[in-house]
């Protein structure tokens, strides 16, 4: 793995780059050194975007907990550094394809892979637990297969298709925040206390 981790962590770092969430003239060698380069970056990139920061310490633990649990498993329980390799490629070459950055095209992937976990769980620490426990297998390889079967989907669909089903929930669930007649959180709060007071 560590070989593994030598050949993709530029290549992740890379990507990281090009849309600015790492320092440009900074070398990562490890998943560690990625995380501290996120957090060095993630509030001025937050402020200059006006996106919430990356949730770097969330990261790090769901980070952590994969390592315990892999540590714990026989090397052919994890998957293999070509499934890992062949999935990257596969994500580079959809991404140059659909005219998008891996990036964004493994953004869609990622929010596909938490719409379908189940109950709303962490999709990393929370089912890498159950799966080595159950299974005696780390989630990655069941990611890596749904991936996969994401990126043939997006491959049928286009990017935009894709990416418009995959947020159609969040966009709708935020436009009925908005609604006219729907009453604010502050008009309830304002009513429950009138009705209390009378």
């Amino acid at each position: 793995m560590c070989g593994l981790g030598r050949h993709l962590i530029p290549e992740i770092a890379a990507s990281l780059k090009q849309q600015g969430l790492l320092d440009d003239s900074a070398d990562f060698s490890s998943v560690d050194q990625l995380l501290d380069g996120l957090e060095r970056t993630s509030g001025r990139v937050a402020q200059s975007i006006n996106t919430p920061p990356l949730d770097v310490p969330a990261l790090r633990e769901e980070w952590r907990a994969l390592r315990a649990e892999a540590r714990g498993l026989a090397p052919d329980r994890l998957p293999t550094g070509e499934s890992l390799i062949g999935l990257w490629t596969q994500l580079k070459a959809e991404s140059a394809r659909q005219d998008t950055s891996v990036f964004d095209t493994s953004s869609m992937l990622a929010l596909s892979a938490v719409r379908s976990a189940p109950q709303g769980a962490r999709w990393l620490g929370a089912s890498a637990v159950v799966g080595a426990t159950r299974t005696g297998q780390v989630l990655a390889a069941s990611l890596i297969e749904q991936y996969r079967d994401r990126l043939r989907d997006i491959q049928e669909a286009g990017y935009a298709e894709y990416a418009t089903r995959q947020l159609r929930p969040y966009v709708r669930a935020a436009a009925s925040q908005f609604a006219p007649g729907k009453p604010t959180l502050t008009a309830r709060l304002l009513d429950r206390f009138t009705r209390k007071s009378t």
